[in-house]
């Protein structure tokens, strides 16, 4: 997922700084918003099984401080060996989704002709390029 999230800000990204006039700016902007819908979709879904794991990492790790057995600690181990993955994961879906946001409205800016002062999400905001990775 995260390749995929990966590869549509960095279509996008090169549309934008391509320079190049929108044909049907607002037909992109709609893709933008169904594109949007589902990573907000999948964000969710992704923090709440983080939530759910972490919540087990407690309460396994509460299992420990009172009976100490080496199975509980392996499964403690291995719970947190997987709690990064899940992290960073979701880390990736909200910094993906947080981008989008910023297509959207430099769309709408380019589309209305509104100056960057006026979209106040745009003031100070800059998108770290993304490079494609195959």
């Amino acid at each position: 997922m995260g390749k995929k999230l990966k590869a549509y800000i960095y279509s996008i990204q090169m549309l934008l700084e391509s320079g190049e006039t929108i044909g049907n700016l607002e037909a992109l902007k709609q893709e933008l918003l169904t594109e949007i819908g589902f990573w907000q979709h999948e964000r969710l879904i992704h923090l709440l099984v983080t939530i759910l794991f972490a919540l087990l990492t407690m309460a396994v790790f509460m299992v420990l401080l009172f009976y100490r057995e080496l199975s509980m600690l392996i499964l403690l181990t291995a719970l947190l060996a997987l709690m990064i993955p899940y992290i960073r994961h979701y880390y990736i879906l909200e910094n993906g989704v947080q981008t989008l946001y910023t297509f959207y409205e430099e769309l709408t800016r380019r589309e209305n002709k509104i100056p960057p002062s006026c979209v106040p999400a745009l003031q100070g905001v800059s998108v770290k390029p993304v490079s494609k990775r195959e």
